[in-house]
């Protein structure tokens, strides 16, 4: 292959590394805990997930018509 189409090859691979970088840093990961109590036993259980939280924007209001 030319040297061309090696540095394109180069150069499209660190761009589209450096997409999936900020679409990984874009959402911080929180996590949250709920106490579900089981039918059966009666035991009370902590059902825990990972959700992502997004950065909210600030800007200015809409004017209303």
């Amino acid at each position: 292959m030319s040297k061309l189409v090696k540095a394109l090859i180069v150069v499209n691979i660190l761009a589209w590394g450096s997409v999936g970088y900020q679409l990984a840093q874009a959402a911080e990961k929180e996590k949250v805990c709920i106490d579900v109590k089981d039918a059966k036993t009666g035991k009370v259980k902590q059902e825990c997930k990972e959700i992502k939280k997004h950065k909210k924007l600030e800007g200015t209001e809409v004017p209303k018509k």
